[in-house]
C-alpha cells in the first residue's frame, strides 16, 4: 500500500464529531478525525513500513502522523530521527503518544527519554516522562535501575508544581505508573504521591484540572491492578 493509497483510506475514515474533539485538545489542520482503532485493519495490511510512516510523518496532518507511530520501526530509528519526530510534535497527543510509545519500543528509550528530561521544553520533556510510563507499563522490573528510578521520583517531588502543565501531567502519571507497575518502589512512589499532594493543572481553553496521583494509585490497587504490565505498547 502506497502513501496516495494511505492517505485516501484515512481520509475515508473521517469523522467530524472526532476532529472536532482533537482540535479542542490541540490538533491544527491538516486533519481528519479517524477513530485509532478504524486504523487497525489498515495496519494489518502495512505491517511495519519505516519508509512509509516517514513519509505520513512528514504530511503534518494529525492522522498520518498517529498511523506512522503504527507502522514505525522504531528499531532502525536513530536518536536524530527521533529527535525530528519530537520536532514535528506540536501538541501533547503527538509527543505522549506518539512519539513517545513509539520510543519505548526501541533499545534507546532510556537514553533519549532522559535527554529530554532534562532538555526543558515542555512536550519534551513531557514525552521524556511519558516514555518512562510507557517502558513501566511493559517491560520487566530488572530492565530498570531502582536507585536511577528512586531518583526520577525525587525529582519529581521536588520540581512538579513548577513544571509547565503537560509536563506535569506526564509526571504525575510516572508517579502513579511506578506505584502500579514497578514493585520495587511501590511503596516509596505511594509516600512520594502523598507528598505531592493535588497537582493544579491550566488546560487551555478548558476548565482547570487537578491532578491527584495517589487517588488513582489506590483506585487501580482496589481493582487488583498491582504489578499490571501490558503485552504492547503500541496497538
Amino acid at each position: 500500500m502506497d502513501f496516495e493509497t494511505v492517505m485516501q483510506e484515512l481520509e475515508a475514515l473521517s469523522n467530524e464529531r472526532l476532529k472536532k474533539m482533537y482540535i479542542g485538545n490541540g490538533a491544527q489542520e491538516p486533519l481528519f478525525g479517524v477513530a485509532t482503532g478504524k486504523m487497525k485493519p489498515i495496519a494489518k495490511k502495512i505491517k511495519i513500513n519505516q519508509p512509509l510512516a516517514e513519509q505520513l510523518y512528514a504530511t503534518r496532518n494529525y492522522d498520518a502522523m498517529y498511523f506512522a507511530g503504527i507502522i514505525a520501526d522504531p528499531m532502525a530509528m536513530t536518536e536524530a530521527d527521533f529527535d525530528r519526530w519530537m520536532d514535528g510534535a506540536y501538541f501533547y497527543m503527538l509527543s505522549d503518544y506518539v512519539v513517545a510509545v513509539t520510543l519505548a519500543e526501541a533499545d534507546i528509550a532510556q537514553v533519549v527519554a532522559d535527554k529530554w528530561i532534562a532538555n526543558g521544553e515542555e512536550l519534551r520533556m513531557s514525552a521524556g516522562w511519558s516514555c518512562y510510563c510507557w517502558l513501566l507499563g511493559n517491560r520487566p522490573d530488572s530492565e530498570f535501575s531502582a536507585s536511577k528510578l528512586a531518583s526520577m521520583l525525587d525529582q519529581v517531588e521536588r520540581t512538579i508544581h513548577d513544571s509547565p502543565d503537560r509536563t506535569k501531567s506526564a509526571m504525575n502519571n510516572f508517579i502513579y505508573t511506578v506505584a502500579i507497575s514497578y514493585l520495587p518502589l511501590h511503596e516509596k512512589a505511594i509516600e512520594t504521591a502523598k507528598a505531592v499532594g493535588p497537582v493544579d493543572m491550566n488546560r487551555g481553553k478548558k476548565k482547570p484540572s487537578i491532578l491527584l496521583a495517589s487517588e488513582n494509585i489506590h483506585k487501580e490497587l482496589d481493582r487488583g491492578k498491582l504489578g499490571f504490565k501490558r503485552k504492547y505498547v503500541r496497538c
